[in-house]
């Protein structure tokens, strides 16, 4: 598994912490920015992890902003990108097993290391279950070829 990550400069200090993490378990990341705490634009940071899930480089996504939101919104203008923001290990959870979602968005304002950690851990650790929830995905991936043309 190979993990793209990326932040803006309000989710900085965060996603360094999350890369403790990963590095921990051995988890293959690459980190597409930001390099600090300087202001950045978070769509441009959005869109390049978005751009490495979509072409398949990396596996999965992690975005970190300050409320998960902004970041959110712009990856799921990507065709085939399903961002879910996760405030908490249910939701991260469900992201995953019925929703297939690909890339996890999360906010720095409203989560502790550990929190953030225990989100990602659940994260990871769950699968798509399929069944029912393929035909909701193929639902989505219709609504996506008819309205991102």
């Amino acid at each position: 598994m190979k993990i793209a990550i990326g932040s803006d400069h309000g989710g900085y200090r965060l996603k360094e912490e999350v890369k403790k993490y990963l590095d921990e378990k051995d988890i293959e990341f690459v980190d597409l920015g930001c390099e600090g705490e300087e202001a950045v634009d978070y769509p441009d940071i959005a869109s390049k992890v978005a751009k490495e899930v979509q072409s398949k480089k990396c596996d999965q996504g992690i975005l970190i902003c300050r409320s998960g939101i902004g970041m959110s919104i712009v990856a799921n203008k990507f065709k085939g990108i399903r961002c879910a923001l996760c405030h908490n290990e249910y939701t991260a959870k469900y992201a995953r097993l019925h929703n297939n979602a690909n890339i996890l968005a999360m906010g720095a304002d409203d989560l502790t290391t550990g929190e953030a950690v225990c989100i990602l851990r659940m994260w990871l650790a769950t699968s798509f279950e399929g069944g029912r929830h393929e035909e909701r995905i193929k639902l989505i991936d219709e609504i996506e070829k008819e309205n991102m043309k």
